[in-house]
């Protein structure tokens, strides 16, 4: 599969690392998008930049140079984690002001599978009107919403819940994280 992350400066970059660590033990090719907030927000929850393999794409979140920008290039699906509410409002408003934004458009004109990693709390309205609206369009919102019946004793199983269901809405197979009534 072609698959492009995004990350944006939601509170949640390791959700972003852990999902790109185990996408690089795959043969899947991997187009990375990080915006300037993203990279302030990895920096303070990180204390460092994110461990990026050398073979996946890297680009800036202000060029036009990506070939996922474009619906003639053919890409399988684009996953924007974490993904911000102000990530969430451009989309949803086709306001296409950055790679991220415009990489999110043409995934959902061309009907191809968009997965925003929201992380966000509490909602209000005008959230809950763009994440219906974007779920109208074909987007699937998965918020970042760890599981506990697996009884994780790390933030990286924690997390690691997360990913697994991103994972499995992509359709790549993992063992992640337990699955409900498996591990009894």
């Amino acid at each position: 599969m072609r698959i492009v992350i995004g990350i944006t400066g939601a509170s949640g970059a390791i959700y972003a690392q852990r999902l790109l660590h185990f996408l690089s033990s795959t043969e899947h090719e991997i187009h990375v998008i990080i915006s300037n907030r993203g990279k302030q927000v990895i920096g303070l929850e990180l204390g460092r930049n994110l461990e990026i393999p050398k073979k996946f794409g890297l680009y800036s979140d202000n060029t036009m140079e990506a070939p996922f920008v474009s619906g003639s290039s053919r890409f399988d699906a684009m996953v924007i984690i974490p993904c911000s509410m102000g990530t969430v409002g451009r989309i949803a408003q086709g306001i296409s002001n950055s790679t991220i934004t415009r990489s999110a458009d043409v995934f959902l004109k061309e009907r191809r599978k968009l997965i925003l990693v929201i992380r966000e709390t509490p909602l209000h309205l005008i959230h809950l009107r763009n994440l219906a609206t974007l779920t109208e369009a074909g987007a699937l919102i998965l918020p970042a919403c760890p599981s506990f019946y697996g009884l994780p004793s790390t933030i990286e199983e924690l997390v690691d819940s997360v990913n697994a269901r991103v994972l499995d809405h992509l359709g790549i197979e993992n063992s992640l994280s337990v699955r409900w009534r498996e591990h009894f």
